[in-house]
């Protein structure tokens, strides 16, 4: 099942829903730690985790994108802009287990978007896998199942506005 496009309060966005046999504390761990958060998002490394702090992606040429983070707290939700838009992870306890809600506030549709969006759908499937004490063999095939499906629901989305 892919994420749910909708229109909340005047922006279009995506939201995913993962219910977790782990504890927050261990899926905050995947998000805030650099040497986890590697594991899932090679480029991606945190350089100040607060409110105003920042993640550099590295582009893989010598030059980063500075990402600001727009909120923390602290194993509940990390928000960061990504580009022209702003994502959005929530973790909420329950139990031993967590629900993970991970929105992408969509200010910005371009042709990248849906590659984006497929794109989280694979890296919250990654951090399911390595939680679970698993591997992924083929993020490039998920990801090429999933992207055609972003491409169709974001076109149907954008129609209905």
């Amino acid at each position: 099942m892919i994420a749910n496009i909708a229109q909340k309060t005047g922006v279009l966005t995506a939201t995913y829903e993962r219910s977790l046999q782990h504890e927050p504390e261990s899926v905050w761990a995947y998000l805030t730690d650099n040497s986890k958060l590697k594991r899932w998002f090679l480029e991606l490394e945190i350089q100040d985790l607060k409110r105003g702090g920042e993640i550099r992606f590295d582009l893989g040429n010598g030059n980063h994108e500075r990402m600001k983070i727009t909120e923390v707290d602290h194993q509940k939700v990390l928000a960061f802009t990504w580009d022209k838009n702003v994502v959005r992870f929530e973790l909420t306890a329950d139990g031993k287990c967590c629900m993970l809600v991970f929105i992408a506030y969509l200010y910005e549709i371009t042709d990248h978007t849906p590659k984006d969006l497929a794109g989280w759908h694979v890296c919250l499937d990654v951090i399911e896998t390595l939680l679970d004490g698993r591997t992924m063999e083929d993020r490039t095939a998920i990801w090429q199942t999933y992207y055609p499906k972003y491409q169709q629901a974001l076109q149907k989305a954008v129609a209905d506005l």
